[in-house]
């Protein structure tokens, strides 16, 4: 099995472990829970394709990302008291999915002759509006719009993979560096707690 496609898998089973999780705090019911699970998994790559008309829809054209987050729900279910030590795990799992999601979703978008810059908007399109519709969903305001660096991450890689490729690099090679420095760039931010600037009110006030 290709690497790069075990990696967007275990994305897939980290990211519906989140929206299972959500839902669970929120105390959904299990239709409630596979569905939070579902978008939160997989609601960015379907977004993606629905902006650019690219058919079929990921998980109807691969119907292990459905088995993935169905998984997802029965293993949160059985160990839920257990996955809080784990939390570094997922974060780990969760930071590879967001990179290999904005490459696959940027490659997706040049394959389909998009100008560059719309490539790489969908590139994070696909990484991070998953949990963005998760949080709308359950009365959230979306963590990429008040805290963490996170949907910049993903820009930021999606440069360096058009960058690169026009050095005319190895593509698997280009991938992989583009990929590192979205995880080094996430890892960082929460390590030191790094944020964008907000807009404050003016400290000039009229008088």
């Amino acid at each position: 099995m290709d690497i790069v496609y075990t990696i967007d898998i275990l994305g897939t089973f980290a990211f519906a472990i989140s929206g299972a999780l959500v839902a669970s705090k929120k105390e959904f019911d299990l239709f409630g829970v596979i569905i939070l699970a579902f978008v939160t998994a997989v609601g960015g790559g379907m977004l993606r394709d629905i902006l650019i008309d690219a058919h079929p829809i990921n998980w109807i054209g691969d119907l292990n990302y459905i088995y993935t987050i169905l998984s997802a729900v029965v293993f949160t279910f059985l160990f839920k008291s257990k996955i809080a030590p784990l939390r570094k795990t997922f974060f780990l799992f969760d930071t590879i999915g967001i990179s290999v999601f904005t490459l696959l979703g940027l490659q997706k978008g040049l394959s389909l002759n998009l100008p560059a810059i719309v490539a790489i908007i969908m590139g994070m399109v696909s990484a991070v509006f998953g949990g963005v519709i998760r949080d709308v969903l359950s009365r959230e305001v979306p963590l990429i719009f008040k805290k963490e660096i996170y949907a910049s991450a993903c820009l930021a890689g999606g440069l360096v993979y058009l960058l690169l490729r026009q050095s005319n690099i190895n593509d698997n090679l280009n991938f992989i560096i583009s990929a590192i420095v979205i995880i080094v760039i996430r890892t960082v931010s929460v390590v030191y707690q790094l944020e964008l600037p907000k807009i404050k009110d003016n400290r000039f006030n009229n008088k």
